[in-house]
């Protein structure tokens, strides 16, 4: 299963959920905080927490439960779904 955590509006969390809809995959959103350059404001705390227990409070994130990576960074992100499932 893949999860993208993300936050509607912010233009790097965008390009990943481009790319998983181009490639067709279904994916679960999770939507921790609202963008901003520091980090919007929590939205929803239980998430928020499971986006930070990697120590990092970056969107968007990614989760690939299947291949058990996680990782940051939307060009990664689009990356890793085009070499993987592409």
């Amino acid at each position: 299963m893949l999860e993208l955590y993300q936050s509607e509006g912010c233009p790097h969390s965008e390009k990943a959920r481009t790319k998983l809809s181009e490639l067709g995959l279904s994916y679960v959103i999770h939507n921790p905080r609202l963008p901003g350059d520091a980090g919007g404001d929590v939205t929803n705390e239980l998430i928020h927490q499971q986006l930070t227990a990697d120590g990092e409070d970056q969107i968007p994130y990614l989760v690939d439960t299947d291949r058990g990576v996680t990782m940051y960074e939307s060009d990664d992100i689009v990356a890793y779904l085009g070499e993987h499932y592409g």
